[in-house]
């Protein structure tokens, strides 16, 4: 090894490049200037005797835990290198990004000799501890330097002079600091070549380690998200070579590897009418065709088939076709599709509107809903407005009413039987509407009326995402939305013990209650001119206006059937009508008797401000329950107002 550099001697170079009083032959760099006041603002002393910053043996071992990819693929290069410095009595050092030493590798009088001050393993050399330094001023400037002895800001350091260079990510963001550090007098600029070239490599390195992982993983993750696909995955290029397949796909072509398997072949001999769906290169979405396996069995599949092209051009290098196996449809079920969606739903009164709005915000979510309200309000209408507003609306809308079919019925129409559940099932079983609704949503009317041993089977169904048939023990995993509806008083049958509190907190994740129609009579024109033209239409009828006399009784009626009861009345009078005016001889005598006795018309051509304003106080009487303060109240008004205006408009008690 080469002779050591004079303590004395470098120590007075120190002594004369710190005291600004007295010329320096040397050269001190910018960088280094700013640095020694950056470390004169951290209160660095710089004639202190050692660094004192040291983690302890448990901190070294997690700290290198921490850094073990970096360490990984530095420690190679620094082996390769060493044999070349170590005859001048240098010595490598890594450096995590907050300046603590990870490694340091070198001859064993080269790791001695540069050790003066502590400048080993575990020491912090960040700026802020030990000053201006080629370990700190990298990380604190992010980019390779040289430093000389005389430079250093701490004369325990003054002995050696190295160069380092920052060790970056991916990203940029820096992970640690590779260093050479030497004698002062054996070590000059040229190293900060070597030591730059060397960090280059390890960043390259990393960054291929890191493609490499991230590569892996997409790979992985193709895989895993192709064998999780429902269905029959096949990709082919142009020429019909499979160039991806999933394990379905493999056991629908009966075929145990894609070499030398061409798809368009095969698809031409046993199934020729799916070719003209691949060549057309358009997407396909939806389409039932009948595949014929190896076998010879034949059985229905929806397919999707989508074109793939090169990224950098429009050239189609492929398709892509899902193949999924039809259910036989189950017929004991009351609709399998949503036509009815929000622009359908007429109403414009204040609480029947802020349910329309929760309604369409619950659209966007997955989260489960419960619709409440009276009989005839229109639960199964909102049910379907949501699931056509919502992302699953190309998918299954199956509707249950839960109060119309026998619970063991029940049971096997949601959760589906497996062959010899019962006595008669079909053999091969059955699947339930939980299958079939997969991606879709499931309608559960009147679930208030479910018995208590079927609430506690669909709370673990909705828990587990996962239905196991009756009869059968495989759990079959699904995706469905699911709304509910009932027209009791969920809150009293829980109470009452005949509803469990936990399916309620289940099923009632966003809770929506429908007002009836006699709370919002301002909406019975709009209803009954909108039925009275939707009705007609489809009885082929002539049917143009609704008698201004019949109106009034229509708004001052109760509705304890809401708005079915209102569509049956239309639909009676439509029926029984021969002019094209709904007169009040074609309503039901019961509604005549009980409509009529309170009403004020305003359906006169000519409406007076005095009959507007006694309508408006009927009402609110009929909303109130003939409560005059609350009535009041809301007209904001004096009660002894109220009673004045009554016997003015000749208004008697309801």
């Amino acid at each position: 090894m080469q002779d050591m550099p004079d303590k004395t001697t470098t120590q007075g170079h120190w002594e004369t490049a710190r005291d600004s009083t007295k010329g320096y032959d040397g050269q001190v760099q910018d960088f280094v200037r700013a640095s020694w006041k950056r470390s004169k603002k951290y209160n660095v002393d710089p004639y202190k005797q050692e660094n004192t910053v040291l983690l302890d043996e448990r901190q070294m071992t997690r700290r290198r835990q921490a850094n073990k990819k970096l360490i990984d693929n530095v420690l190679p290069a620094i082996y390769d290198l060493r044999e070349i410095t170590k005859e001048r009595g240098c010595c490598f050092t890594l450096a995590d990004k907050t300046g603590i030493i990870l490694e340091k590798i070198g001859s064993r009088e080269a790791l001695d000799f540069t050790a003066h001050g502590n400048f080993i393993e575990g020491a912090d050399w960040s700026e802020k501890i030990m000053g201006t330094n080629t370990i700190g001023t990298v990380l604190a400037l992010d980019r390779p330097i040289y430093m000389s002895g005389h430079e250093q800001y701490c004369r325990c350091a003054c002995l050696c002079s190295s160069s380092g260079a920052p060790i970056h990510d991916t990203n940029g963001e820096i992970l640690g600091v590779l260093n050479l550090t030497g004698p002062y007098n054996q070590l000059n600029r040229h190293s900060l070549g070597a030591v730059q070239t060397t960090t280059r490599g390890i960043e390259r390195k990393l960054e291929l380690s890191t493609l490499y992982r991230q590569t892996e993983a997409s790979n992985l993750l193709k895989k895993a998200i192709i064998e999780s696909i429902r269905g029959c995955l096949i990709a082919i290029d142009m020429a019909g070579q499979i160039v991806q397949i999933n394990e379905q796909g493999r056991l629908l072509l009966g075929i145990d590897t894609k070499d030398n398997f061409n798809f368009k072949k095969f698809v031409r001999h046993n199934n020729p009418h799916l070719m003209p769906m691949i060549s057309t290169h358009k997407r396909i979405y939806g389409e039932t065709i009948t595949w014929i396996t190896p076998e010879g069995q034949r059985k229905k599949f929806i397919v999707n088939i989508t074109p793939f092209k090169k990224q950098t051009s429009e050239q189609i290098e492929g398709h892509v076709i899902v193949m999924i196996k039809m259910h036989p449809l189950v017929r004991k079920i009351i609709k399998s599709k949503a036509n009815i969606i929000f622009d359908n739903i007429i109403g414009e009164s204040s609480r029947f509107k802020y349910a329309i709005n929760q309604a369409k915000l619950s659209a966007k979510s997955d989260s489960s809903v419960l619709l409440l309200g009276e009989s005839g309000v229109g639960k199964d209408l909102f049910a379907q407005a949501i699931h056509n507003a919502s992302q699953r609306k190309r998918e299954t809308f199956f509707a249950i009413n839960c109060a119309a079919l026998p619970r063991e019925l029940l049971s096997s129409e949601l959760f589906g039987y497996d062959e010899g559940a019962f006595t008669g099932a079909r053999k091969k079983g059955n699947p339930g509407k939980f299958e079939l609704a997969d991606r879709g949503t499931i309608f559960l009317d009147e679930i208030g009326e479910a018995p208590l041993d079927l609430q506690a089977s669909l709370l673990r169904v909705l828990e587990e995402k996962e239905v196991i048939r009756l009869g059968g023990t495989d759990r079959i995993p699904f995706d469905v939305r699911v709304i509910c509806a009932t027209n009791k008083s969920i809150i009293e049958e829980i109470k009452n013990n005949n509803f469990r509190h936990d399916l309620f907190y289940r099923i009632g994740v966003i809770t929506i209650n429908i007002p009836p129609l006699r709370e919002r009579k301002e909406d019975i024109p709009l209803l009954a001119t909108s039925l009275l033209k939707n009705i007609s239409k489809r009885f082929g009828k002539d049917i143009r206006k609704i008698d201004p006399k019949v109106m009034d009784i229509l708004i001052n009626h109760n509705w304890p059937g809401n708005v079915r009861e209102l569509s049956n009345i239309i639909e009676r009078a439509i029926n029984l009508a021969i002019s094209p005016i709904v007169t009040c001889d074609l309503l039901p005598p019961e509604l005549l008797e009980t409509g009529s006795s309170n009403a004020i018309s305003m359906w006169e051509e000519s409406p007076t401000r005095a009959k507007a304003e006694a309508q408006l106080i009927q009402n609110y009487l009929i909303k109130f329950d003939n409560n005059k303060a609350k009535t009041a109240k809301t007209l904001n008004i004096s009660r002894s107002s109220l009673y004045r205006k009554l016997k003015q408009y000749g208004i008697s008690p309801i």
